[in-house]
């Protein structure tokens, strides 16, 4: 990312067209293009994020990630397609639209000098209706009622994110838009904000996240968008994207290449190299030298064990490996790095 910006718009009153059910949309990014100079930026980017989910959006180095992002929040204009929250178009009516959105792209700006009570009575400033009795329940809602009282320069960098969220909480938004919640954190305050944010959708906030972080989101969101050169490549639930991933078994075999042989001459099994094989990091990283990667659909498993052993192949190892949102996302950007 190359800036650092909190949003916070006034607060207006939510009439007909605000959203009062879990099934409605909230979000919908309908084939918003962006051209800047010569070269399309954007190319095609649609999807639609509903009120009570968790939505994740994905794009490796490049990909219009960041320009997306600041097309919702209304930084910049999309040249093509329409943003809409709330039934109200971003472009168009952006007040009433923004009225609606919470969002922290990357880090939340905070005054170090001031508590966090005073920095949220700033901000809260800014939004006509934003009372004291709303600045203490967005304090509770994160739990930082403790330690509110306390100057920003002592805060953990989990407590500055939550403060952060909290001061994004102060319009009542329907939609809340995190750009990486979790950069820096250690595993509890990743762990702890996971569980928070998940608690904001089941009050039926709508809530966008990006992040690098592919397991991370793969535990959080419901469903992501996967985006890569402009365009989106995939868009679905987690659980559906990721089963529609190739399945791989890791076999240990000895002899080896004897037993490579003998899978290499199963039709439905294909023999994969490290690089097509699309392995996550740490499972890449725990594979032993003579290790035999294949694309093995489950219910031919025990067959080709079988085959092996009348073979006379011994087998050492047979390894399945659940399908990641990692090797999914290696997949389908052709290994691009992620943002």
């Amino acid at each position: 990312m190359d800036s650092k910006l909190t949003t916070t718009h006034p607060m207006v009153t939510a009439d007909s067209q605000s959203v009062s059910s879990q099934e409605e949309i909230v979000l919908s990014v309908q084939h918003v293009k962006k051209k800047i100079g010569k070269k399309w930026i954007i190319k095609d980017v649609t999807f639609e994020v509903k009120a009570g989910e968790i939505f994740g959006f994905l794009g490796p180095n490049g990909a219009g990630k960041t320009t997306t992002i600041r097309m919702l929040v209304n930084l910049i204009r999309p040249t093509e397609g329409t943003i809409n929250i709330c039934g109200y178009d971003v472009t168009k009516q952006p007040e009433k639209a923004l009225a609606y959105v919470g969002s922290i792209v990357e880090n939340p700006e905070m005054y170090p000098y001031l508590t966090g009570w005073e920095n949220l009575e700033h901000f809260a400033r800014m939004q006509p209706g934003v009372d004291e009795k709303r600045i203490q329940e967005v304090t509770e809602i994160v739990r930082l009622d403790e330690r509110i009282h306390d100057k920003v320069s002592k805060y953990s960098l989990g407590m500055r994110q939550r403060l952060g969220i909290a001061q994004a909480l102060l319009g009542r938004p329907k939609l809340l838009i995190l750009d990486e919640p979790t950069n820096g954190l250690d595993p509890k305050g990743i762990r702890d904000m996971r569980i928070f944010i998940r608690e904001l959708a089941s009050q039926g906030m709508a809530v966008f996240v990006s992040s690098h972080l592919l397991s991370e989101i793969q535990l959080l969101c419901d469903r992501v968008a996967i985006v890569g050169r402009g365009s989106v490549i995939a868009v679905g639930g987690v659980t559906e994207l990721v089963e529609d991933t190739q399945h791989l078994v890791i076999w240990e075999l000895e002899p080896q290449a004897q037993g490579e042989q003998i899978l290499q001459s199963i039709p439905s099994i294909q023999v994969l190299d490290l690089e097509s094989s699309n392995l996550d990091n740490d499972t890449a990283a725990s594979l032993r030298p003579h290790s035999i990667i294949t694309a093995t659909p489950e219910e031919y498993i025990s067959t080709t064990i079988a085959t092996l052993v009348q073979a006379g192949i011994q087998i050492h190892n047979v390894r399945k490996l659940s399908p990641t949102l990692e090797q999914l996302f290696l997949g389908v950007t052709e290994g691009e790095f992620i943002e």
